[in-house]
């Protein structure tokens, strides 16, 4: 095929979608003899979908040096817009920092063009980053609203950028609405595709950090349509919607296909550019493996997440708690709440706390209830389901801790109500038990046994494992391998006693306590004293408050 033929071509790929096909041709066709600026930049916007970060920096700081050159002084803004966003998710924050300080020198030359707004999108990107959200409201008030231009690209990141930034300083109606007027405009199709994987990101990102449930998942079976319609879309973006579809996935139920998408969202970010999202997807696969009883596996994902720079809490104080290290989830939940200051931030702690704090009460759930509280505050203030419902779900457990049975259950039963009308079946079984415990507490044994069994068939279901065998304890429907007294032997191995001291506890002969350590071991398909431990405390045997 000629070079005309494969450039015909290539540009044909492109306007379809078809980004293997595009980059061949059009790689192809440049490696004849270099192509013309408007065909390189569709080259770099394929190999940017592709995930070939590395060729589309190549070949974006080609098109914004040919464009400068020719005094194109809007098309270049453009092209360094994308180099820009490219370096930082590669991690290259100096570089990229050099391409914009490039890209505002050649903004001087003309600045009355509409694509100047492309440096003051990255400057407020940038306060983004930093936490300084004052600061980003202001560049944002800055930018002109652009609906005159001809560039879609523009108005609609302008437009997600001053929603992203007044959600940020606390304006939520008004954020939510500017968001959604950036995803109309994805919808009606008139914007690039690397523009359309980015808002689509940005905007589940900021629902699901709202928890705006059911508008993240709205957005998310539209972004999972258009990705279906590309499957050769593996770029950074794709990965960083794998991690957003995997959240609302393990919310939904779907726990295996969470898994998967985390997985492979994994993958696609730390194939080289995206290593500065990875973090999110790691952590997103650690929760998976915890819900299901995978401690091993899940602290492994949670050290990766630490690795890629991100915070892995409240999950692993969570791991913690469920291996029975009580004080040491105690201590990282306090910490992280003292550095964290921001409500809609502290309340993706607070729920972790009230738990993590009654499980670990010494002298009543005081400090326990003041989290609750907190929660109940910033749920107030915010109004979202998830946010009412999580905090009827830690206000009804404080009241249950305190003995106040009676005073748990209304907020129990609109928490539940709530989660079941956002479609989140993990959470409403939780709530059951402790309806169902409340309930107990009241001598009403009917509709107790109802409430359990209720939750132990969501968690059957959804394979939560540590969480089924909480309530087949709690109902006396446990199926255990061990004997009895194998099950003493355990329980005293999960405090960390010694052979010798539990040959003395139980009166048993040492040779006897070995004998019942090894036949513990072969039963549980464990080789060591501390995986026995972690394995009673997840699946049930033991319970975990035993360990100090």
């Amino acid at each position: 095929m000629d070079r005309e033929a494969q450039i015909m071509r290539g540009r044909g790929a492109f306007r379809v979608q078809a980004w293997t096909d595009a980059f061949e041709a059009l790689a192809a066709a440049e490696a004849e003899r270099p192509l013309d600026t408007a065909d390189l930049e569709l080259l770099a916007e394929a190999a940017d979908m592709l995930g070939r970060s590395d060729d589309a920096v190549v070949l974006l700081r080609r098109a914004y040096t040919a464009h400068a050159e020719a005094g194109s002084v809007g098309r270049a803004l453009r092209c360094a817009y994308w180099l820009c966003k490219l370096l930082a998710w590669g991690g290259e924050f100096a570089h990229s920092g050099a391409w914009l300080a490039r890209a505002k020198r050649l903004a001087l030359a003309e600045p009355d063009c509409p694509e100047y707004a492309y440096v003051g999108l990255l400057e407020a990107e940038l306060h983004f980053r930093a936490g300084e959200f004052a600061q980003m409201l202001k560049v944002a008030h800055r930018l002109p609203d652009g609906r005159d231009g001809t560039d879609p690209d523009l108005v609609a990141s302008t437009t997600m950028t001053r929603g992203l930034a007044l959600v940020n300083n606390g304006d939520i109606t008004a954020g939510l609405a500017e968001l959604d007027d950036a995803m109309v405009a994805v919808a009606e199709g008139t914007v690039s595709a690397r523009c359309t994987g980015m808002i689509y990101c940005a905007v589940i990102g900021a629902c699901q950090d709202l928890q705006e449930l059911r508008r993240a998942k709205e957005w998310s079976e539209a972004l999972a349509k258009w990705c279906a319609a590309q499957p050769d879309f593996t770029g950074v973006y794709r990965g960083l919607c794998r991690v957003h579809r995997a959240t609302l996935l393990q919310l939904g139920g779907a726990w295996p296909d969470a898994v998967r998408e985390a997985r492979l969202a994994c993958t696609q970010l730390t194939a080289g550019y995206g290593e500065g999202a990875a973090g999110g997807a790691f952590y997103e696969l650690a929760e998976l493996h915890r819900l299901r009883g995978e401690y091993a596996d899940s602290e492994r994902a949670y050290l990766d997440t630490l690795n890629h720079g991100w915070d892995a809490q409240p999950g692993l104080a969570l791991l913690w708690l469920a291996r029975g290290r009580k004080d040491k989830a105690t201590a990282a939940i306090r910490r992280v709440l003292a550095e964290t200051t921001e409500p809609l931030r502290r309340a993706r702690l607070l729920p972790a706390a009230v738990e993590i704090m009654l499980a670990n009460v010494t002298d009543g759930p005081g400090e326990a209830a003041a989290v609750a509280d907190e929660l109940q505050g910033i749920a107030g203030d915010h109004g979202a389901a998830a946010l009412r419902a999580m905090a009827g779900q830690a206000a009804g457990a404080v009241r249950l801790a305190e003995g106040a049975a009676q005073e748990a259950l209304p907020p129990l039963r609109e928490a539940g109500r709530l989660w079941r009308e956002l479609e989140v079946p993990y959470e409403a079984a939780r709530v059951r038990v402790l309806v169902g415990l409340a309930c107990r507490a009241l001598d009403d044994e009917g509709s107790a046994a109802l409430e359990l069994d209720a939750a132990r068939q969501l968690f059957e279901q959804l394979g939560a494992g540590p969480d089924l065998a909480r309530v087949q304890r709690l109902t006396g429907t446990a199926p255990s391998l061990l004997s009895p007294r194998e099950l003493e032997v355990v329980e005293l191995i999960s405090l960390g006693s010694s052979n010798h001291a539990i040959a003395t506890k139980l009166f048993l002969s040492e040779k006897t306590v070995a004998r019942h350590v090894s036949n513990i071991f072969g039963k549980l398909g464990v080789t060591s004293r501390t995986a026995a431990a972690a394995y009673a405390f997840a699946h049930g045997i033991v319970e975990r408050d035993t360990t100090a």
